[in-house]
């Protein structure tokens, strides 16, 4: 299996760099993953493609505007951190530009001495590890200072942070945002509610290794990032009383999905839980949790795009993709979003 069979081309116009004014306007094709059979609708039609008795899994966590920008307290130079993983109490792991200018011991000021990071282990590719320092709430001062993470193919500025989060997220910890659920409104999810559709939640913090590249030719030898996942009581309950009563469970989003399946795979049933998951779904992995994905449209050669052909066919999913590049739909996180049924 080789990663160039998962390229295809996209002109750079379609790449979406704001959000839509509002998030339930994107359009969404529908897709029959079995027959590789497409309609063309909006996204608040999603609404007549779900049941009474359905349950739709989103992912609650919150993006953190983890971008920091500030200065080394001796000579001024300008320093950026991003945030990735807290490894103990006001203790991060970073990714930092320039990286050579950091040592163990550097301090860096952010916000008029806010908050001062210090480095106290140097790692490789950009890593570092620093320990803050400041007076206050971590998470208000980072309101204050730091700016939300975008992925690099987005270069305008986002004016309002709020749009890179889902109406529903909660849970602080992603260095980004689970996309698809970046569609829905309060007002379509409470329609959906009325229809009688269960919404619970599941949480993955979302790290940038879902931006990462797949390097190598041969897709089994990729090594998958690792991120946190939780698992409530009363979701699991939920969902294994939907699998008893074989009614639909739809996942919102990539992030929703690898959650469900780690699970499942592991326990052999839903069960409240924890912990970290490097789970990699490409064709040939056996779906156990899901019966449909909502998702937006993912980047070539990416283990996401490897894991929505791996819920239908991959010949299905790129012939999709270029229709969707025909009928100019609006490509990645702030882009159209796609429903697999």
């Amino acid at each position: 299996m080789k990663t160039s069979d998962y390229d295809y081309e996209l002109p750079e116009h379609l790449i979406a760099q704001t959000p839509l004014k509002n998030r339930s306007a994107s359009k969404l094709l529908i897709m029959d993953r079995k027959t590789g059979e497409i309609e063309h609708k909006h996204f608040t039609d999603i609404c007549d493609y779900l049941h009474k008795g359905d349950v739709l899994v989103v992912n609650d966590t919150k993006v953190i505007p983890a971008r920091l920008i500030g200065e080394k307290e001796d000579t001024k130079a300008s320093i950026e951190l991003l945030l990735l993983k807290e490894i103990e109490e006001n203790t991060w792991e970073c990714l930092s530009r320039p990286f050579k200018r950091l040592h163990v011991g550097t301090k860096i000021v952010f916000g008029e001495n806010l908050l001062i990071a210090e480095v106290i282990q140097k790692k490789s590719e950009g890593m570092v590890v620093v320990k803050f320092t400041y007076q206050g709430i971590f998470v208000d001062i980072l309101d204050k200072l730091g700016n939300m993470p975008l992925p690099p193919y987005i270069h305008e500025q986002l004016k309002d942070k709020d749009r890179y989060q889902t109406i529903y997220a909660k849970n602080i910890g992603s260095a980004a945002a689970p996309t698809a659920g970046l569609h829905f409104t309060k007002e379509l999810l409470e329609k959906v509610k009325e229809k009688g559709v269960i919404v619970t939640s599941v949480t993955l913090h979302v790290g940038l290794g879902t931006f990462r590249p797949v390097e190598v030719e041969d897709v089994t030898k990729h090594t998958m990032h690792s991120e946190f996942y939780q698992m409530t009581k009363e979701t699991a309950d939920i969902l294994n009383q939907a699998k008893k009563e074989e009614r639909k469970i739809y996942a919102v989003g990539t992030t929703s999905t690898r959650t469900l399946e780690t699970i499942i795979h592991q326990y052999g049933e839903f069960k409240s839980c924890e912990g970290n998951t490097n789970i990699f779904i490409y064709p040939g992995f056996t779906f156990k949790a899901i019966d449909g994905l909502i998702t937006n449209f993912h980047l070539p050669k990416s283990t996401l795009l490897m894991l929505v052909s791996a819920f239908s066919k991959k010949e299905y999913i790129l012939k999709a993709y270029e229709e969707a590049v025909k009928k100019e739909y609006r490509f990645f996180s702030f882009g159209d979003a796609m429903f697999l049924k």
